[in-house]
């Protein structure tokens, strides 16, 4: 059994869904429910890290807690308490998942930034959440030292690694001198445990306020889509960055949720080394981006005949991931990716779940146990199948809160307010929204179609880029694709596709052509590229999204491309 509910024996997606009921206790805890119930077992392994470098260590859950009680005694002595702020600007290595037990055992807010981002991108974070003290490694701190003079609440940083300034404080040199026993905070369910940015796609980003409970709301659609993880030898690993969603409501909490061991690899993302992980610490199950396992199957097309790999379990989100490497993956890996839905404010709730059902390649799958999922028009009103629509969830499933849902915009309740359709954040017959369009099929499983602000319509035509980008991979020549509506004085709006070619390719005319006639022979003639640009890579968010909205300043400023001969108009 899974432990949340569901029916591992379920064979059809109404079963599955009867199997679950939502049980949420009053009083709950992160760190106690990812750590400190599973601490007593001296010889539980929780983490399992490797550098770029080559430097590995090995961490059981007792190895966390006590780091952990450590640095929640010296973020005490520093004058934290439950409900202030301490940002954790870390990539993958063992500081960040004891610095997340650490704050959340407190009742104190994590405010999880990337290491990636530049000094503005910092403090504004920093200064819209008003942290009051930073955990930060030799990445960041260049950048924090730029934005520091704006952050007048920053009272304390603590430097991991080799991140040295007169204004830091050594982790190496704080931690052995804290006692290693702490008495946790007794947070309830919905009290705020962090406050996750998004991506600020349209304006300043706005931080999701997310409840202790949140990450209970998680779990159905984890274990669904790892096909009722855990089981037996399960190892878990995702190149993603554990400061956004996708790598701590993804990847490290629900794994530790279950006291299962997961590797964190603090480097740049390599196919090949990717690989070379994955048979090294005999990982069984990942989360991967679209555009990680695009490059995977580019780098190396036949893996199994260079690696001895035991995948069992493979959840991509993020993008479509379109039925060419969905393909790829069953017969070079021997798994079925089961694609994924969900947003920052309200996760992991549409998907897959291959050991049920088989997934419709390229299909994002059905609302999972636990969320009232459906596809409404403007007017809030559900869409007959085939319709386009808004992917909306209900605040409540069964009669009961579904604890998925972040508690609100930190210091918005405006855009709280404007998230939430047929009543507010606390009514349960209200809507969250999501965004993002989608279709329903005859059979119920949704298919999308791009976020709301990423449709444009040509020829009288409502276009969404999607099923577009999906068809140009399948071509060989493609290693991935982007489209866009591109204004056109003639016909107003035309299909605009940036191309990035696999290796070996070099852009044509002829290529231009075929890749045109390609999408012609596989969708409606009015969505063939009329424009196709090449382009060295995309721009992606790191969480592995295409910025689309970057692509369309580029075509608006007529910025030529690096790789190609510019554009092509029929």
């Amino acid at each position: 059994m899974t432990g949340i509910g569901l029916d591992p024996q379920a064979r059809d997606w109404p079963a599955l869904r009867a199997s679950f009921r939502w049980q949420v206790p009053a009083r709950y805890n992160i760190a106690q429910a990812c750590c400190g119930r599973w601490a007593d077992d001296r010889s539980r392994f929780a983490l399992y890290y490797e550098d770029q470098a080559g430097h590995t260590e090995a961490w059981t859950f007792w190895d966390v807690q006590q780091a952990a009680n450590r640095l929640s005694n010296v973020l005490g002595a520093m004058g934290v308490m439950a409900g202030d702020r301490v940002a954790i600007i870390l990539p993958q290595r063992p500081e960040t998942g004891i610095a997340h037990m650490a704050c959340y055992q407190m009742g104190a807010i994590v405010v999880p930034v990337s290491h990636l981002f530049g000094a503005d991108a910092l403090e504004y974070r920093l200064s819209h959440a008003g942290v009051r003290v930073a955990i930060i490694d030799e990445d960041g701190l260049e950048k924090l030292a730029a934005a520091r003079q704006a952050l007048p609440l920053l009272k304390h940083v603590i430097g991991v690694g080799a991140a040295r300034e007169s204004w830091v404080r050594p982790w190496a040199n704080l931690l052995p001198l804290a006692s290693s026993r702490y008495t946790p905070t007794d947070t309830a369910a919905d009290d705020a445990a962090m406050i996750i940015y998004t991506s600020g796609t349209t304006g300043n980003p706005k931080g999701a306020l997310m409840a202790q409970r949140t990450l209970l709301g998680n779990l159905p659609g984890f274990v669904s889509s790892h096909d009722f993880y855990p089981r037996r030898g399960d190892m878990f690993w995702s190149p993603a960055d554990w400061a956004w969603t996708g790598g701590l409501f993804d990847a490290l909490l629900p794994s530790w949720n279950f006291g299962q061991p997961l590797l964190g690899y603090r480097g740049r993302f390599d196919p090949e080394k990717a690989f070379w992980l994955m048979e090294k610490y005999g990982v069984r199950n990942s989360f991967l981006f679209p555009t990680a396992l695009k490059m995977m199957l580019k780098a190396v097309p036949q893996p199994r005949e260079a690696y001895d790999l035991g995948l069992r379990s493979i959840m991509s989100a993020g993008e479509t991931v379109g039925e060419a490497v969905c393909h790829w993956a069953r017969e070079a890996l021997g798994v079925t990716v089961n694609e994924m839905y969900g947003q920052t404010e309200i996760n992991y709730i549409v998907g897959n779940s291959a050991a049920v059902t088989p997934p419709k390649p390229g299909a994002m799958g059905r609302g999972y146990p636990g969320h009232q999922v459906d596809v409404l028009d403007d007017a809030g009103q559900p869409v007959a199948p085939g319709e386009l629509g808004e992917i909306c969830v209900q605040r409540s499933c069964d009669g009961v809160m579904d604890p998925v849902f972040m508690l609100g915009y930190w210091k918005d309740p405006q855009a709280t307010a404007e998230k939430f359709i047929g009543g507010g954040i606390d009514d349960p017959q209200a809507w969250g929204r999501t965004g993002d369009l989608a279709k329903r099929d005859a059979d119920g499983v949704l298919w999308y179609q791009g976020r709301s602000d990423d449709m444009f319509k040509s020829a009288g035509y409502r276009i969404g880029p999607g099923e577009i980008e999906n068809c140009l991979v399948r071509h060989p020549a493609v290693a991935n694709a982007a489209v866009i509506g591109e204004p056109d004085p003639l016909r107003g709006t035309v299909v605009k596709a940036f191309i990035v070619l696999a290796a070996g390719e070099h852009p044509s005319g002829e290529l231009e052509a075929s890749l045109q006639q390609h999408v012609r022979q596989y969708l409606a003639p009015y969505e063939y590229p009329k424009i196709i640009e090449f382009i060295d890579a995309l721009p992606m968010t790191t969480t592995g999204k295409v910025q689309r909205r970057l692509l369309r300043q580029r075509g608006s400023t007529g910025v030529a491309s690096p790789a190609g001969p510019g554009t092509q108009r029929p």
